[in-house]
């Protein structure tokens, strides 16, 4: 795992939270829990390598387009300051965190945002970190895998990174049977090299 890291690779951890991750979750992947230990292991190799580690946090506020509640697709989930927005509590956290969806905008990918009402993105932070630190490689775990980890790693790709996908290190929602496999051959597509480690 460790020849993946160097120092001008970053991986990025997206959205190991309670809400996610944990069973009594608000939006439950279903095997999430089970990416922790992966990921821990993953940011080890990459600190041991010099790497540049990152983490995503989907910040919700109570009332958001985003949520099923207030007119769109998604059960309430990591809304902000509450017990399933927090990243996992076993998940080692060691280098800075990027929320998404802070103003209640969709935040799939840890790049941009999207205003679910006028479609307009915006950037994040990440971006501009990951020049910062001289990036040129990025390693997209975390979760959902047919969600904000596809459209991280996507997004990554379009902006001119070569993009990693560990399987292992990630979990898929699947709202519709075959999410994950469409998911999987758009990243190919995309040219993301996706491996089973």
């Amino acid at each position: 795992m460790s020849d993946r890291f160097d120092p001008t690779t970053a991986l990025v951890v997206v959205d190991v939270q309670n809400d996610f991750a944990d069973p009594d979750g608000g939006l439950y992947v279903e095997g999430g829990e089970q990416v922790v230990d992966v990921v821990n292991a993953q940011i080890d190799a990459a600190r041991s390598a010099g790497a540049f580690v990152v983490y995503t946090q989907d910040w919700h506020p109570d009332t958001t387009p985003h949520f099923a509640k207030d007119g769109g697709v998604w059960p309430t989930h990591c809304v902000q300051g509450t017990w399933g927005a927090e990243l996992h509590p076993e998940l080692r956290v060691d280098g800075p965190v990027v929320r998404k969806g802070v103003d209640g905008g969709d935040g799939y990918s840890g790049f941009s945002v999207r205003d679910p009402i006028s479609g307009e993105e915006s950037a994040t932070e990440l971006g501009r970190l990951l020049d910062e630190a001289g990036v040129r490689r990025v390693v997209v775990t975390g979760l959902a895998g047919d969600v904000c980890v596809k459209a991280t790693a996507l997004d990554a790709s379009r902006l001119g990174y070569e993009v990693v996908y560990p399987l292992a290190a990630t979990r898929f929602v699947e709202v519709a049977p075959g999410d994950a496999d469409r998911a999987l051959a758009e990243l190919r597509d995309a040219g993301v090299e996706v491996v089973a480690a």
